[in-house]
């Protein structure tokens, strides 16, 4: 198993720090976040040492993932949820700030005050399409 000796989750996994686990599998460990945006907040790790979701293999992400509607269910109805948001801050430029690929579930309730800024932008005439061209391009390689 791929590890790095001062990863702050690597380190969690290998229980040399303390965190309130509320799933363990083989390809996942899931514990609750120290700073909470809601009760229950929980961050799902791969137990292998990936920076970001681009660079996980696909069948170890297929593996994360299957846990994540389980996972998302229970922390929901724990936490008295009648939703919940997942995000992957993935790279710095994103947000992320412990670069060990992880995914917040975060329990959310009608009025919790939580929300997103969304700075919406339209395509210019052409553009969506040579950009699609180029994710085409991009996959097939």
């Amino acid at each position: 198993m791929s590890s790095e000796p001062n990863c702050v989750f690597c380190r969690i996994i290998r229980g040399e720090i303390p965190a309130t686990v509320v799933h363990r599998g083989d390809a996942c460990l899931a514990f609750l976040d120290i700073q909470p945006l809601s009760p229950g907040h929980t961050l799902v790790v791969p137990t292998q040492h990936y920076p970001t979701l681009d660079r996980m293999p696909e069948q170890l992400a297929g593996e994360v993932g299957a846990a994540l509607p389980r996972l998302g269910s229970a922390v929901m109805r724990a936490a008295g949820a009648t939703g919940f948001n997942v995000l992957i801050n993935n790279g710095s430029d994103a947000g992320q700030v412990v670069p060990h690929l992880h995914i917040h579930l975060i329990p959310r309730r009608a009025g919790d005050g939580l929300g997103f800024r969304w700075n919406v932008r339209g395509y210019q005439p052409g553009e969506a399409e040579r950009l699609a061209e180029s994710v085409r391009r991009e996959m097939a390689e």
